[in-house]
């Protein structure tokens, strides 16, 4: 009986960590009323472009994510441009930001909430609607860029939350 008592309390105790964890969202990237489909870490860089702004001075402008997806320390899937997630799978979706929040440094690339725009392939991102990048550490470029054209890679981890209605 103290193993099935001791395997109660773990369960009550993940779910517990779990809505607190969603609790803590800020209201910008909260999801109320979605569950979660997978939960995964990232591994990438985030790539930036010199290039000239309105107005005509350079400045470093993001380009686009490029991230191995992880479960339990295996790569299960990739991020990129678009922004798009793959899943191993052959499932995908692609993202639109409709909320973002800051990260917890000035190095950290912003928390998001992206709404699924299109999706492609069938497994487990077929039913996501929303995706979440939170707990994000580093991808900030600072500085000024001399050269136009010239591209930098700041590295970043993060995790996404995939959702869906209901």
């Amino acid at each position: 009986m103290p193993t099935l008592k001791r395997l109660a309390f773990a369960a009550f105790a993940l779910t517990s960590t779990s809505a607190f964890a969603a609790d803590a969202l800020p209201d910008a990237i909260a999801a109320p009323g979605e569950s979660v489909v997978l939960s995964v870490h990232a591994e990438g860089a985030q790539v930036y472009e010199c290039k000239a702004g309105a107005d005509g001075k350079l400045a470093w402008t993001f380009r686009e994510p490029i991230a191995t997806l992880l479960n339990e320390g295996k790569t299960i899937g990739r991020h990129y441009a678009g922004p798009n997630w793959e899943h191993a799978d052959g499932s995908a979706v692609v993202g639109k930001v409709v909320g973002n929040a800051p990260g917890a440094s000035a190095a950290d690339i912003a928390w998001l909430k992206l709404e699924v725009a299109s999706r492609r392939g069938s497994g487990v991102l077929t039913p996501v609607t929303t995706v979440q990048r939170i707990n994000t550490h580093g991808g900030k470029l600072e500085g000024a860029c001399d050269k136009a054209g010239e591209f930098k890679s700041v590295p970043y981890s993060a995790e996404y939350v995939f959702l869906k209605k209901g």
